[in-house]
């Protein structure tokens, strides 16, 4: 169906089922991604909580580290992105290089990972807003108040057109990282008692028993980065874009990230880093800022942590509705979840969807926090760090499974010669990943308070295990009763266009 010359590509009625082409271009691209990472809240509110729950000196070190790894993953990712396009991503490469079954699984380990991650931001958002108005107005309200606030306005930003929402994020992207560069520089203008010190990029610093869940706290402030491909429809160009912007995104958060968790350390002093992270958890950052930058830039901060906040939840939200449309349009969910919204554009259904996950979630954290005045460490200690570390769990495995998936891809097509330095770093970001996966498993235990007897030290991580076994068991019934859908795992709107040609070259 033709508007003039342009064809009618909202999927509300069928006709085409892809998202609306030429949104985003590469700096709205670059600045959605970003904000996934979130850097005010990965610096406030994550590294504080690394310090203190794994009681490891060396994060800036760690973030050097893992940002090596990722750059090695994306030299081969960022080349599928080039031949696959598709709102699917991290499932969608791995059905092209290892068969839709395995892609079946990766996709419900990407919706529940990318799902409970969203989620779990709604605990900090929660606090820190109750931490806000008991300050300032004197008045207590529960965390899970401003927590379903969060989820009824991300639902209604969800529904906008996306380069609304990028404009949205954009510039609360730029306000928080120069703030975070302010105080960054007066941190080192006014070190702590060892002044400033290298300490925390030297190796003995990583020893620990919570080393492998550091990493994944680690890699939870990198996760936003790999999203690029999936906006890779609404996109001009993505072939340059979407790779570019992945490579701006790793070199731009391994920096960051690394520069400002070391300023903590020198603000503090190494030695005092830990036992201060411990004592103030997320508030940290704001103490340090209060003795040297004063009451205004810190109430300033404070707002900026929230909107920053918000972004990371939007954006988050934006990328589980796209996988789901993603997965509707590929038969691994129903249908009508893969079409968008007549008006915007939008994943509509999916983002509907995680809405509704995300009220349920508060709730039950809600109805737990049976405290008479509540349980300060619910909504941080619990729904924040718990759900971050599952997610960021589950994201890891996704992308060693999908670093396997491009090695298969290329190797299948006669490619292996032209793409080889690609595929070796594919192997090696493979290898690393899969370590990460494994001591963040066998450290999980310290994410909560060390008591190994714990039902949720596997229950949690478990979660990731349920969405691979319900994706498999999908996939392989797909595969014995409904073979035409199984083929068209990962394949999305260019599976779809295939077939409308072949039906009208046969009639």
């Amino acid at each position: 169906m033709l508007t003039g010359s342009t064809p009618e590509i909202s999927t509300f009625k069928g006709e085409q089922r892809a998202l609306r082409a030429d949104r985003i271009g590469a700096p709205g691209l670059l600045l959605s991604v970003l904000a996934a990472t979130a850097p005010l809240m990965v610096v406030a509110g994550v590294v504080p909580t690394t310090f203190a729950a794994m009681g490891i000196v060396g994060v800036p070190l760690l973030f050097v580290i893992v940002g090596a790894v990722l750059v090695l993953f994306s030299f081969g990712y960022a080349e599928m992105s080039r031949h696959v396009h598709n709102a699917g991503a991290l499932y969608a490469y791995i059905a092209r290089g290892l068969g839709g079954t395995t892609g079946a699984a990766a996709s419900y380990v990407a919706l529940f990972a990318y799902s409970v991650m969203q989620v779990g931001i709604y605990g900090i958002f929660g606090f820190e807003i109750s931490g806000q108005i008991a300050q300032h107005w004197h008045h207590t309200v529960a965390w899970w108040i401003p927590a379903l606030g969060g989820v009824a306005l991300t639902a209604v930003f969800g529904a906008l057109k996306i380069d609304l929402n990028v404009r949205t994020l954009g510039v609360l992207l730029l306000i928080e990282t120069v703030l975070t560069i302010v105080f960054d520089i007066s941190f080192l203008a006014d070190p702590g008692p060892q002044g400033v010190s290298l300490h925390a990029f030297d190796p003995g610093t990583l020893s620990g028993a919570g080393l492998g869940t550091a990493l994944c706290f680690t890699i939870a402030g990198f996760v936003g980065f790999e999203q690029a491909p999936v906006y890779a429809e609404e996109t001009s160009e993505p072939q340059r874009v979407v790779s570019k912007v992945m490579f701006l995104a790793i070199g731009f958060a391994t920096l960051f990230f690394a520069f400002s968790s070391w300023a903590i350390t020198v603000a503090t002093g190494p030695g005092k880093v830990v036992a201060e992270s411990q004592s103030q958890s997320a508030g940290l950052i704001f103490g340090l800022n209060q003795a040297r930058l004063g009451t205004t830039f810190t109430d300033v901060l404070h707002v900026f942590f929230i909107t920053g906040i918000f972004a990371s939840m939007l954006s988050f939200h934006n990328v589980v509705a796209r996988y789901a449309f993603a997965m509707g349009r590929d038969g691994l969910l129903p249908a009508a979840v893969g079409r968008t919204s007549k008006s915007s554009g939008a994943p509509a259904v999916g983002s509907m969807l995680q809405s509704l996950v995300a009220l349920a979630v508060v709730v039950v954290f809600a109805a737990t926090d049976n405290k008479p005045d509540g349980d300060p460490t619910a909504p941080v200690l619990r729904l924040f760090t718990w759900a971050g570390n599952v997610g960021a769990l589950g994201i890891v495995l996704l992308m060693a499974t999908a670093a396997i998936a491009v090695i298969t891809f290329f190797v299948k097509r006669g490619a292996a010669g032209v793409q080889a330095w690609r595929l070796v770093t594919s192997g090696v970001a493979a290898a690393a990943l899969l370590v990460i996966f494994v001591y963040s498993i066998k450290d999980f235990a310290v994410l909560l308070g060390g008591d190994p007897g714990s039902g949720l030290r596997w229950a949690l991580p478990g979660i990731i295990a349920l969405a691979a076994v319900i994706g498999l068991v999908y996939g392989l019934v797909l595969r014995a009763k409904r073979p035409e859908v199984h083929a068209r795992i990962g394949q999305g709107n260019e599976a779809f266009q295939l077939e409308k040609a072949a039906a009208e070259a046969a009639s």
